[in-house]
């Protein structure tokens, strides 16, 4: 799969959630889809774009450790968006463990293609 690096770039500020509410209605009545070391909640927001948060679960490691985990998923995120169906709000759980770069790729990846999400052309 190629990455049209012109189509990623950084993210807008309209492109992340902040709002708490936001985040709770993802957990309360968002789809889920998870494999080991992750889950995704995502549901449609009636927009033309994609927004995500990356939550991390309570007790996860040092604030060294969840800044990197934090940095590897929106990388990942941000190589992939161009690949991705849009209308939707994404919510990346992501649970202690490896903590790689690779890794994290293939976890968002499969947690994308699982829910149906990932355009592969």
């Amino acid at each position: 799969m190629e990455t049209d690096l012109a189509k990623t770039g950084f993210f807008k500020r309209e492109e992340r959630i902040k709002n708490p509410a936001d985040f709770k209605k993802l957990f309360k009545e968002g789809k889920k889809i998870s494999i080991p070391g992750a889950k995704l909640f995502f549901s449609e927001n009636n927009l033309g774009f994609n927004r995500v948060g990356f939550p991390l679960i309570r007790g996860y490691g040092n604030a060294v450790e969840r800044n990197l985990s934090k940095r590897y998923s929106r990388e990942v995120y941000r190589i992939l968006k161009s690949h991705l169906n849009t209308g939707y709000d994404f919510l990346i759980l992501i649970y202690p463990g490896n903590d790689s770069f690779h890794s994290r790729c293939d976890q968002i990846r499969l947690l994308f293609k699982k829910a149906g999400l990932l355009n592969e052309n």
